[in-house]
Parts: C-alpha cells; structure tokens; sequence
C-alpha cells in the first residue's frame, strides 16, 4: 500500500507513494469547523484526490454545575455551565507533498487540526 508501482512507465520518472492521511479537525465554534472542512475537501477535489468525509464524530459536552453564592448561605441556587466541543474526520489518499499544500489554507482560530499519515 506504500507505492502504486515500483517500476515506472518511462524510466527517469518515479511515482510518489501513496498513503491514507486521516485528518481530525475540533472546534467549539460549528460554523468555523465547517468552513474549514469545505476549505480542505474543495482542496482536495481540485487536485483529485480520493476523500471521504467529513464524518461528523459525536459532539461532546462538558456540564459544570456551581453554587450561585459563594458563602454558602442563603436559598440554595445553582448555575450550570456547558461547553460543547465538534468534531470533524476527514480521510484522504494521497502523496504527503500534496497534502502539505491542501493543509497550508488558512485556517479559522479556534479550530484544532490533527493530522495523521498511515
């Protein structure tokens, strides 16, 4: 799975190997995680490459529940807190120079890209 041919057409001209680049990317802002996907995956497709996604992993939620006073007395108020963090997986096959030029986009603050070449 490392190359697509050992022994090229023509001589003098080598194949890049090709390898499965899963690409994770998390965010608490939904909006940016998805324009970022569309930004990689209309990256991708123009130098057709095989991708599949995005896959949209479950969205996980962090609860923080606190006393609204701080000294204890008083009727007993709470406050509850929650932040919900989205998360994106993007697969493609290709050469790794290539994937260095999809992956240098600009890339929305907030979100957390994670890349991994198998």
């Amino acid at each position: 799975m490392a190359s697509l041919k050992d022994n090229p057409d023509k001589p003098g001209q080598e194949t890049a190997p090709i390898h499965r680049i899963r690409i994770t990317l998390t965010s608490r802002n939904v909006r940016s995680l998805e324009k970022v996907c569309s930004d990689l995956i209309d990256g991708a497709k123009k130098q057709k490459l095989r991708v599949k996604g995005p896959v949209r992993m479950p969205t996980k939620t962090l609860r923080i529940t606190t006393r609204k006073t701080p000294c204890g007395e008083g009727s007993k108020t709470w406050d509850r807190f929650q932040m919900r963090i989205h998360k994106r997986v993007i697969d493609l096959h290709s050469p790794s120079e290539i994937v260095k030029q999809i992956t240098s986009i600009s890339i929305e603050p907030g979100v957390e890209v994670e890349v991994t070449i198998a």
